[in-house]
């Protein structure tokens, strides 16, 4: 799912070559408490992913924030509220551990994302920067 639209194919690789990196990537997560991996699931088929980050900061009075990324909903899912569900839930995990705000980025490549995050009540309040390196 993380290939299964325009950005998403041209930087991730179903490729047998790069598993391990996948693996590794996740291992990393699994052992963070401050990481957590979501995962949907209809039966044997996973319909829908995000990954929640809760950062620690010292700005807006040491504020917690509740970073949610990779946030996937199968092709033939989309439109079924199950987006929706899955924010429904990252925001109420969020608030159970004392975030104080909810934030994400998103790809400009992704309009009918920007809709959603939109209508859920996220405000474009930032430009985002990011260095490749």
């Amino acid at each position: 799912m993380l290939a299964d639209d325009v950005p998403g194919s041209s930087r991730e690789t179903a490729s047998p070559d790069v598993g391990p990196c996948y693996q590794n990537a996740f291992d990393e997560i699994d052992a963070d408490p401050n990481q957590f991996l979501c995962v949907v699931e209809d039966g044997q088929q996973i319909v829908g992913t995000l990954q929640l980050t809760f950062i620690p900061g010292l700005a807006r009075n040491g504020a917690r924030r509740g970073q949610i990324e990779a946030v996937r909903i199968a092709s033939d899912r989309r439109g079924s509220k199950l987006g929706e569900a899955m924010f429904t839930w990252a925001i109420d995990e969020c608030r159970s551990r004392g975030c104080s705000l909810v934030q994400l980025t998103t790809d400009k490549a992704r309009p009918d994302a920007h809709r959603f995050y939109d209508r859920l009540g996220f405000e474009p309040t930032h430009i985002g920067y990011k260095l490749k390196v």
